[in-house]
């Protein structure tokens, strides 16, 4: 309290302090705007009996203010009212940051004139921390209505208000944070729920709307081998067209969003030599690209008749939501490719057991500081079981090994999307159970009868030499270590049954020498002629005969034995395995 304010302070009757204090309670007790600023009016009403009331806040991005709570305008006053910062009596309290009290507003050329017949006005800015937040204005039908002592009062008041109104608008902006935070995820999740690129591009334009009223709005997919963004989808005022053109890709506002890969609002069109017109009632526009795995798949493209109308906002929520696109059209992408794919292999089986195999993922190098083989053995032209690496890191890795339930080519095009899936998840490098729990979410969204699949997911760690381990249903892996080869005891529910399920995870600390087998159950359920089963404890007993072999050695060790107990006949079900030899 400054100085001024302590005398006009000392100066005031005993009641009017009282009514000061109980307002400053008053007004402090909610943090919801609308109830700060209704009950500031009524307490106010307590000490200046006005006619009309106002509270002015500015509008974000522009210099203007607009009146967020009213008392005796017309409702299309309070609607379509902005008041350039500067304009007006309420515009000039704003740009001094002095309260403005006049006793006949006919005789002031500031004045803007809401309702005919105002004939006093005082305008009271709210100032917070020396900057001016809002103004407060109070109009009367009478000539000279507000006195000096009136506008002291009022000034008191506002500082009080005026913080108020600030720690409102914060809980307000945190609230609508929280709730576009939800948005987001809902989006998210609703974007994935298709696996057809025309439909995930269809949902685009749905679900964007949802975040931000736009007017115009199209996505532009890259075409790497034109060198250009074609419109795949565009809507304008509420309406989908059937409009296609294209942009090299180094061109206009679109071409310079993928280029910098970043969002890029533009507040004028006319004032960025970059735009390319398409829409003549275009005056501002706003291109965030899609970017999947550091490669832009496409942009966003919206434009909008009003100058300056994409805020930091937009840009914050779209970029959230072009990320969820970006995958949703790469898994559309990859599963509409890989139904061609299954249309072709049932014409060529041969072929496309070629084809699986050859897309099988490469090992890691030695520099992971792991000994890695890696085998798989069809029961059929093309398997149900996968295996794959996640290069997490410079020394950091992701291994997967997991079995679809059923046999060819239906549950090789399930791995394929499972496998896609588990690469997308992966660039956020989950922990093992995070990664089952994220991606048995997925696989359970699209449940199709009668599919499900087991998968035991680990990482790696080299200078730790740490490994964590999670289990959804596969065989228990085997660790040997000092000469003895016992099960991990990690399990869990197969992915794809159960909407909601939680996963356990084990660590270990491995040491030269240390070996890891994780194995589907095609090999422990190879029969012998007499009905037995191989079993994890032969497994377990070849890794212990022959630790000093190399994972290749073990792995062929293990594969050769499990074919010669079942007599060599061809395996009923696909036999995957691989082996982590710590070196």
């Amino acid at each position: 309290m400054d100085s001024a304010e302590l005398n006009s302070t000392l100066e005031m009757p005993a009641e009017t302090l009282a009514v000061l204090a109980e307002i400053s309670h008053e007004i402090n007790s909610s943090l919801n705007l609308d109830e700060v600023l209704a009950r500031s009016a009524q307490q106010i009403k307590r000490l200046i009996d006005f006619e009309i009331f106002a509270v002015l806040l500015p509008t974000e991005n522009t210099n203007e203010l607009y009146i967020r709570f009213a008392i005796g305008h017309r409702l299309e006053v309070v609607e379509n009212w902005r008041i350039p910062i500067g304009d007006g009596i309420i515009g000039a309290a704003a740009s001094t940051g002095q309260p403005i009290r006049v006793g006949d507003v006919t005789r002031d050329p500031r004045y803007l004139a809401a309702l005919d017949e105002v004939r006093s006005e005082m305008a009271v800015p709210l100032i917070v921390r020396g900057r001016v937040i809002g103004v407060m204005d109070i109009e009367s039908r009478q000539l000279d209505y507000f006195t000096p002592a009136q506008q002291s009062i009022l000034s008191l008041v506002a500082g009080r208000i005026g913080t108020a109104i600030e720690n409102a608008r914060l809980y307000e902006n945190a609230q609508k944070q929280a709730q576009t935070l939800l948005l987001l995820n809902e989006i998210g999740r609703e974007a994935s729920a298709t696996l057809r690129v025309e439909e995930v591009l269809k949902r685009a334009a749905e679900l964007a709307k949802r975040l931000i009223d736009y007017q115009i709005f199209s996505i532009f997919l890259h075409d790497a081998s034109a060198s250009v963004f074609r419109r795949s989808v565009s809507v304008k005022f509420g309406q989908q067209v059937q409009e296609k053109s294209v942009v090299p890709e180094h061109e206009g506002i679109i071409g310079a969003a993928s280029k910098m890969r970043r969002p890029i609002a533009v507040p004028d069109v006319s004032l960025d030599p970059r735009y390319r017109m398409t829409n003549p009632e275009t005056r501002s526009e706003l291109a965030v690209p899609m970017i999947y795995k550091g490669r832009v798949v496409g942009v966003m493209d919206l434009e909008s008749p009003q100058l300056n109308y994409f805020t930091p906002d937009h840009v914050q929520v779209l970029t959230i939501l072009a990320a969820h696109l970006a995958v949703s059209i790469e898994n559309a992408n990859l599963y509409e490719q890989l139904a061609r794919e299954e249309q072709r292999m049932e014409r060529d089986l041969s072929a496309a057991r070629r084809i699986q195999g050859a897309l099988l993922p490469l090992l890691p190098g030695r520099e992971f500081g792991l000994d890695i083989a890696a085998r798989v053995v069809s029961s059929r032209e093309l398997s149900g079981d996968l295996y794959d690496f996640l290069r997490y890191g410079p020394q950091d890795l992701g291994i997967a090994l997991g079995d679809v339930s059923g046999k060819g080519s239906a549950a090789a095009l399930y791995g394929a999307v499972a496998v896609g899936t588990l690469r997308s998840l992966g660039s956020s490098k989950p922990r093992p159970a995070n990664m089952l729990r994220a991606l048995n979410g997925f696989l359970a969204e699209r449940l199709i009868e009668g599919r499900f699949m087991t998968l035991c997911f680990a990482t790696w760690n080299k200078r730790a030499r740490r490994l964590r381990i999670a289990n959804a249903g596969q065989e228990q892996p085997l660790l040997y270590r000092s000469g003895k080869c016992e099960k991990i005891p990690i399990a869990g529910f197969p992915l794809g049954i159960f909407d909601e399920v939680t996963y356990d995870e084990r660590s270990y600390i491995l040491r030269a020498g240390d070996i890891v087998a994780l194995y589907s159950d095609g090999i422990g359920d190879a029969q012998s002629a007499a009905g037995d089963f191989f079993g994890s404890v032969r497994v377990g007993e070849i890794v212990c005969a022959n630790p000093n072999l190399s994972a290749d050695g073990i792995a062929d060790k293990i594969l050769e034995a499990a074919d010669e107990f079942s007599g060599g006949k061809h395996p009923v079900d696909d036999r995957t395995l691989l082996v982590l030899k710590c070196e």
